[in-house]
């Protein structure tokens, strides 16, 4: 795994800074994220991601996936990078590790954001979004799947995705076990940059859709698509 440690990345965000470049949010707002159904984290800001599987289970760390990408996208991904690939602007999130120390980092930061020289580089979002937002959007960062490995098991997905696309249609001799199975074993063998124990890769998501009817295996089919083609 290409795991880079947090002094690295500050490093990183230290040579950026010297060389002058600027990543500023300019004048673009904050917007909200919407957070039902997530666990509310109160008022007291903590130093470890609550939303993390072992400490609430799959479908809240699911949820917390869903919340954060669309908070991702909606306040960090003009700078920090879609699918949180950074552009070599600002820091490359993914390599963040997925612990308490790293968790710190990144909850600090979200709070009170970044100024330079009095020109604001990344806004405070803390008090404008709230700790859950935080947190969720810290799930899904932390969750990025390893592009090399991703690369490695491309092929098959894309096999797989013209046979669920096949099934969708008519599923005569379709295995849905079978297929989930397999989908999960990819999934098992694709890590994440920073360390945390399950990525939420396209292999991922797709087995958690099939559930044996057509209509599930076009979704599993254009999941795999969208997020083959995103790597690409």
């Amino acid at each position: 795994m290409k795991q880079l440690s947090l002094k690295s990345i500050l490093a990183g965000g230290l040579v950026l800074a010297a060389s002058t470049i600027v990543y500023a949010h300019g004048d673009v707002n904050p917007q909200p994220v919407d957070t039902a159904g997530l666990p509310e984290t109160g008022e007291e800001w903590l130093t470890e991601n609550p939303y993390r599987a072992d400490a609430v289970g799959e479908d809240v760390w699911l949820k917390a996936i869903e919340i954060g990408a669309s908070g991702y996208n909606q306040n960090c991904a003009r700078c920090h990078g879609l699918e949180v690939v950074s552009g070599g602007l600002a820091p490359d999130l993914r390599f963040l590790e997925a612990e308490e120390y790293g968790d710190e980092w990144f909850v600090e930061r979200f709070r009170t954001g970044y100024t330079q020289n009095g020109t604001t580089k990344m806004p405070a979002f803390g008090e404008l979004l709230g700790q859950d937002a935080a947190w969720a959007i810290r799930t899904y960062v932390e969750t990025r799947p390893d592009a090399d490995a991703m690369e490695t098991v491309a092929d098959e997905l894309m096999a797989m995705r013209d046979q669920l696309n096949s099934y969708s249609t008519d599923a005569t001799g379709a295995d849905a076990d079978a297929l989930k199975s397999r989908l999960s074993e990819i999934a098992s063998t694709i890590e994440t940059y920073s360390g945390a124990p399950i990525a939420d890769s396209v292999a991922f998501r797709a087995a958690n859709l099939i559930d044996g009817s057509p209509a599930s295996y076009k979704s599993a089919a254009e999941t795999l698509t969208i997020g083959l083609s995103a790597a690409n």
